[in-house]
């Protein structure tokens, strides 16, 4: 049997080995860190772990001066700035640490802050899921031959091979996690039976959960698990991504739940598939290949011309070899990604489609420009984040446009608030008012540069989610009526908002909720029938709420396609495969195409592709392909 030391900690035999992982959860307070290391040790952790970043070593620059990255890399980065410690602090956490009697440990996220790190005489170190691929930063701490615990969560089979053989190669000791990268994970998504797969890999395993609750970390030590590392917090309501699903004091200290949770977790064990949850961090938290400088046509690819940098939106960097001797078909811009289509030469490009529906794209400002000269569509679908809701649209649109558009609101506004119409928690929807009366207004400051479009529709997740469970069903009808008095109360003139139809699993930037209104077809026809409402039908959701009840989509769709004003088209499949491309999931898209055209034939339809934006829109380019003459 496999075993490795770290300090005083023998890790592979009869104790597992467990990991108080604090992060960020002080949220940037250094008393309040010390308080969480006297808790932790209290709890009987045998391990409080802290982050360590450089955030110039770790993200482009155009990722932290915000000009031109995803709503969830924005939202990562605006807490990183507010809530990481400086160098000093984290030298003394390791000297508090020391004197309380629980091993310091920390993960750093870039090679500088390895280098810090040796200063402290770290025993070990932790590498985040984010960077199981970063193979610079594995072979930096490789060379301090220290032991290594590293998350396999946002990485596929062969990614997880793949850095086994690069550790083995490096006689590096090492223990992998079985990890779901989602925050909260939802249990079905857990598949914790794949820590037997793991075994099989590398017979050195633990756990790293995100899960509610504890039982399913219970099984996973009745399952061999060497290591259980879960995160701690001292409020799982405060701001950060890694709150909601932290244990508390007491859930930690007990660490015991029932088993049943466990029934549900343990899943198939036959492969490690990513969930659309853990797709959304790997985009925001992962590695990608990017221009180490700018690079015309026909250069032939060097090591020099190459960087490893977040957010995760190109090439993985377990693909540095493949890129290494190719010869550029394109120029690329200092910090541009590269992607596959620059190793395989397959970029779709775009052309003039043909459709009876009005169609468009989705877009953000900074993108609008780029997108206007590539095609001329009948209308954009503006997305904005809470940021890009404080910019001078003037900055980025010229007009007139003859086209028309949409606005999609923000789910999150700034505070880590997600949009809710429908709570009773009155101030929380008196702020979710204000901030949607702020898109309304935004929206018809945009009519002058697109004055054919009369009436523009928002497009808006209106909330009604919950945390741990649904909601019992005799308060559903409440929920709804609190959003329609929230409708009363906006100034809406001159445009529409339309809520969209959705899944039971909202994904909401990595974490997992419960969804509980405008979800099932029967209570969308009331309500739209009830207060002349019509809605944004999101295929891809809609789907995944059919599969979950074991519903007919089709009959679903031809009950909502009467009330529908705009589309999201995108594929799906399971319980969470969202915004797959077309063909990639089980909906029929011909079938579907034949009830839309009877049902809701002027609607306005975008493909809604995870993703699709990535190297010069080619996933919006290839859905729209493969749709044309079904709508």
């Amino acid at each position: 049997m496999m075993k490795l030391n770290i300090g005083k900690f023998e890790v592979g035999g009869k104790r597992s080995f467990i990991i108080a992982e604090i992060g960020n959860n002080h949220n940037g307070d250094f008393e309040r860190a010390k308080t969480m290391i006297d808790k932790a040790f209290e709890i009987g952790a045998d391990c409080a772990k802290f982050q360590m970043r450089h955030l110039d070593q770790v993200y482009r620059k155009s990722s932290l001066e915000k000009t031109g990255e995803d709503l969830g890399t924005e939202y990562i980065i605006d807490l990183l700035n507010r809530f990481e410690l400086t160098v000093e602090q984290h030298r003394e956490l390791s000297k508090y640490c020391s004197s309380k009697g629980i091993l310091y440990l920390c993960t750093p996220w870039d090679v500088k802050s390895v280098d810090t790190l040796e200063s402290f005489d770290v025993k070990a170190y932790k590498v985040a899921s984010a960077d199981l691929t970063n193979l610079p930063l594995l072979d930096k701490l490789s060379q301090t031959e220290k032991p290594l615990i590293l998350s396999t969560g946002m990485s596929t089979t062969d990614e997880v091979r793949f850095v086994v053989n690069f550790l083995n190669e490096r006689a590096v000791q090492f223990v992998l996690l079985h990890c779901n990268s989602t925050y909260p994970a939802p249990l079905h998504d857990i598949n914790l039976k794949w820590m037997n797969s793991i075994q099989a890999i590398h017979p050195l395993v633990g756990y790293s959960g995100h899960e509610r609750g504890i039982s399913v970390s219970m099984a996973a030590v009745a399952l061999g698990a060497k290591v259980i590392e879960r995160h701690f917090t001292l409020d799982r309501m405060m701001e950060g991504p890694d709150h909601a699903a932290s244990l508390e004091f007491n859930e930690f200290k007990e660490l015991i739940k029932g088993i049943r949770d466990i029934e549900q977790a343990l899943g198939s064990g036959e492969v490690r598939n990513l969930s659309q949850g853990e797709m959304i961090n790997r985009e925001n938290l992962g590695k990608s290949l990017v221009a180490a400088s700018d690079l015309k046509k026909g250069t032939v690819l060097r090591a020099e011309h190459i960087k490893v940098l977040s957010p995760g939106q190109g090439l993985s960097p377990n693909n540095y070899s493949k890129l290494v001797g190719i010869e550029l078909k394109r120029d690329i811009q200092m910090e541009d990604y590269f992607f596959s289509s620059d190793i395989e030469d397959n970029r779709f490009k775009p052309r003039q489609y043909k459709f009876k529906h009005p169609w468009g794209i989705p877009v953000r400002y900074h993108d609008f420009r780029t997108y206007e000269k590539l095609i001329q569509p009948d209308l954009y679908e503006f997305h904005l984040s809470y940021s890009d809701m404080e910019l001078d649209p003037a900055e980025y649109l010229d007009g007139p446009y003859s086209c028309g558009f949409v606005v999609h609101a923000p789910e999150l506004f700034k505070g880590s608030r997600l949009m809710d119409l429908a709570t009773p928690d009155q101030k929380y929807r008196e702020e979710s008012i204000h901030e949607t009366q702020r898109v309304i207004d935004i929206t018809r400051s945009l009519k002058k540069y697109f004055p054919n479009e009369s009436r523009p529709q928002i497009v808006a997740n209106i909330g009604g989610f919950s945390m741990d469970a649904p909601f019992p069903k005799e308060l559903l009808e409440s929920y709804y009526e609190q959003f329609f008095r929230s409708l009363e109360e906006l100034d809406m003139d001159g445009v529409e908002l339309i809520p969209q139809t959705m899944a039971p699993f909202p994904w909401h930037f990595g974490g997992q909720r419960y969804q509980n209104i405008f979800v099932h077809a029967d209570e969308i026809v009331k309500y739209c029938k009830k207060y002349n409402l019509r809605m944004c039908f999101d295929v891809s959701h809609s789907m995944l709420t059919c599969n979950h009840f074991g519903l007919d989509f089709y009959e679903f769709v031809e009950k909502i396609a009467p009330f529908t004003a705009h589309l999201h088209l995108g594929d799906a499949k399971g319980l969470n495969g969202e915004g797959l491309q077309i063909g990639e999931g089980e909906i029929d898209f011909p079938r579907l195409g034949a009830i839309l055209n009877k049902g809701c034939p002027k609607a306005t339809f975008i493909p809604e592709i995870w993703q699709g934006h990535k190297n010069g829109g080619e996933g919006f380019w290839k859905a729209l392909e493969l749709l044309e003459g079904t709508l």
